[in-house]
């Protein structure tokens, strides 16, 4: 298999694919490359849901391999949230700097040793005729009381690696590549890649 479609128009999302199938020798394609727009309501309650929903629609438009992410930040002081609303926390129009302003608004006084909070990512993989499958990786980490570095996306710049005394944000692309969620989810379907797509 030498293409990979890949259900996001996120670009960072998209370079990470990238990044990671070229060393496969498969090419990534994206909804950027569709020349109508596909639009997937996710109404699942979990990860898992919304990553099963958006590979399975977009995969049986298309009719090829398929795969999806639904990922976000759970943090630990606020039960969970902001869970699968991380895109849209502050609102509907999915915008990063109000996202990282309420998030640390809501955290404020709470103490350094109860910022814990994680990135999850789950990944779903549709093959055609076959049970759509998922993996799941996730990045330990503690929420910043401000923003630091200007590399990745989303919640990169408040969401601070206490074992790399950095944010994010402030690793270099290939380092993010090597221990974010994404990576974490994308090693483990490296593991089944090739019995789930070539069984």
């Amino acid at each position: 298999m030498d293409q990979v479609f890949i259900a996001t128009k996120n670009k960072g999302k998209i370079n990470e694919f990238a990044a990671f199938f070229e060393k496969k020798g498969v090419k990534v394609k994206s909804l950027l490359d569709l020349e109508k727009d596909v639009d997937v309501i996710e109404d699942g309650t979990i990860f898992e849901e919304n990553a099963i929903k958006k590979a399975e629609t977009i995969g049986k438009q298309i009719n090829q391999v398929v795969i999806s992410d639904d990922s976000g930040l759970e943090v630990d002081a606020l039960g969970g949230k902001p869970g699968i609303y991380s895109a849209r926390f502050a609102g509907i129009e999915k915008n990063d700097d109000a996202n990282n302003e309420k998030l640390l608004k809501e955290l404020v006084g709470i103490p350094e040793e109860e910022r814990q909070a994680r990135f999850v990512c789950v990944l779903a993989v549709f093959i055609p005729g076959e049970k759509t499958k998922t993996v799941r990786g996730t990045c330990e980490g503690l929420i910043a009381t401000e923003r630091s570095g200007d590399h990745g996306f989303g919640y990169d710049p408040i969401f601070y690696l206490p074992q790399h005394n950095k944010t994010m944000a402030e690793l270099e692309k290939h380092e993010k590549n090597t221990i974010s969620h994404r990576a974490n989810a994308l090693n483990i379907l490296a593991k089944h890649w090739d019995e789930w797509v070539h069984s």
